[in-house]
Parts: C-alpha cells; structure tokens; sequence
C-alpha cells in the first residue's frame, strides 16, 4: 500500500474511532443514525482501501464487529508503515 494511502487510512480510522466512542457515550439516546454511518464509513474504508487483500480472515465477520474492525485496520497499517 502507498504512503498516501495509509495516510489517508489512518485519517479514516481515526474518524471511524471518533464515531465509535461517540456511539459508546450516547447509551441511551437513539443512535440508529450513527450506526448507520459507522457502517457505511466500514464498506467504505473496505472498498476504498481493499483492504480484504490485507486481511485472510473472513471481513464479513469482523466488519460487524467495529471494535475488531479497528484493531485489523491499525495491524494494517502498522504492516504497511
């Protein structure tokens, strides 16, 4: 993976991160909307980046998972640092 790209992969990372500790703190409001875009931000990051040419596991898994998610994003780029 280029240089640019895992800039602009961690810059996405760390957004998808904000949203998630800002879905963690909204326990009791509605937080469908925010569901809604860390998902899309997921497909997103998946298709842009290709980042299942990374990764052997099955993404659908851990793409549900978007605490999992980030963690294999951050070995990523750690990888490709």
């Amino acid at each position: 993976m280029e240089k640019l790209n895992i800039q602009r992969l961690k810059r996405t990372l760390e957004y998808l991160e904000s949203k998630q500790r800002e879905l963690k703190n909204q326990k009791e409001n509605d937080t469908r909307s925010l569901e809604s875009m860390i998902q899309y931000l997921k497909k997103d990051m998946m298709e842009q980046f290709k980042l299942s040419d990374h990764v052997l596991l099955s993404m659908k898994q851990e793409i549900k998972n978007t605490e999992t998610f980030i963690v294999i994003v951050r070995n990523i780029i750690d990888a490709n640092s």
